[in-house]
């Protein structure tokens, strides 16, 4: 019998590439990119004067997108590519600018959600043109994304617009992501707002009007008899409190109904896993819910792509 060749460092070297480094590549098919650069191209300078002209919108959406892959800082994104000798070694304040660019130049009055539906709009509008549609049901749901709770910073004090809210036994400070899905899991609208706000608050802003039937978990009590939702002809299944459903017999028929109405955890698993987006990135939440708008647009393509003609 022959011998198994003592591995090294050498030998461990290949040519196949990892998924690290395949993951792009797939997300590089799936995002509209020409839908989403004429979104933003009015906010972003053209060039063609005197002086040292901008970098081209294409590569900066690129490297935005690829930082959010990532989860990679500014700091961190420029050393890569200063590594990989890609785009000129783009320097961190051009991603700063682009950043603050791309996001809404007209924010919300003071104490209402914020709302980043364009960035989901314009990829759910790709997804329509390829054979991915809405299906009637609909889904809500909300997430916390934790926030620092230190006050070691310049301003010796916590982000203003980040709350702090009770689950459970425990407390969490930071901020919630409100959305609102299809059966499979397709975010259409999503809302951020502080975390001490009830999930109830948003709610009429998560359904897009075209819904047969509503789910949520045991925090959407009462929807139904709210004002926001009166002129809507729809079947509410709202799931029981968690002590009554602990009542029902394990593998029951009961049981997978109650567990069938609040699964809509895909979206954040996404998120928060893939992604690696289980805390805010920056302070205020207009710039947290804009990178969170994105990050669910390409959750929607992910889930999508089984199903792309």
């Amino acid at each position: 019998m022959q011998r198994l060749r003592q591995l090294t460092f050498a030998s461990l070297e290949c040519d196949r590439k990892t998924r690290r480094e395949i993951f792009p590549e797939r997300m590089d098919g799936l995002i509209p990119w020409e839908r989403l650069e004429a979104s933003i191209a009015s906010a972003c300078p053209k060039g063609g004067g005197k002086g040292r002209q901008p970098y081209p919108l294409s590569v900066m959406l690129r490297v935005h997108c690829v930082q959010l892959f990532y989860n990679l800082s500014d700091p961190l994104m420029e050393d890569q590519l200063a590594r990989r000798r890609a785009s000129g070694a783009l320097p961190g304040r051009c991603l700063r600018r682009f950043r603050t660019r791309r996001r809404s130049r007209v924010p919300p009055p003071a104490g209402e959600p914020r709302t980043g539906a364009p960035a989901v709009r314009e990829i759910g509008d790709r997804l329509a043109e390829r054979g991915v549609f809405l299906k009637k049901g609909g889904i809500v749901d909300a997430t916390i994304i934790s926030a620092p709770s230190s006050t070691r910073n310049e301003s010796n004090a916590r982000d203003p617009e980040m709350h702090q809210t009770r689950k459970g036994n425990r407390w969490h400070f930071g901020m919630k992501l409100h959305i609102g899905t299809d059966p499979r899991g397709l975010v259409h609208h999503l809302e951020g707002t502080a975390a001490n706000v009830h999930d109830l608050t948003p709610s009429g802003r998560l359904l897009h009007g075209e819904e047969e039937q509503v789910r949520g978990d045991s925090g959407y009590r009462g929807i139904g008899k709210r004002a926001e939702h009166a002129h809507r002809e729809v079947s509410w299944q709202i799931a029981m409190p968690p002590g009554q459903r602990r009542t029902l017999a394990p593998g029951s028929a009961a049981a997978k109904a109650e567990t069938a109405k609040a699964r809509v955890e895909h979206p954040f698993r996404i998120v928060k896993r893939v992604f690696g987006c289980d805390m805010v990135r920056y302070r205020g939440l207009e710039k947290n819910v804009q990178r969170l708008a994105l990050l669910l647009g390409f959750s929607n393509l992910m889930i999508a792509q089984p199903h792309l003609s």
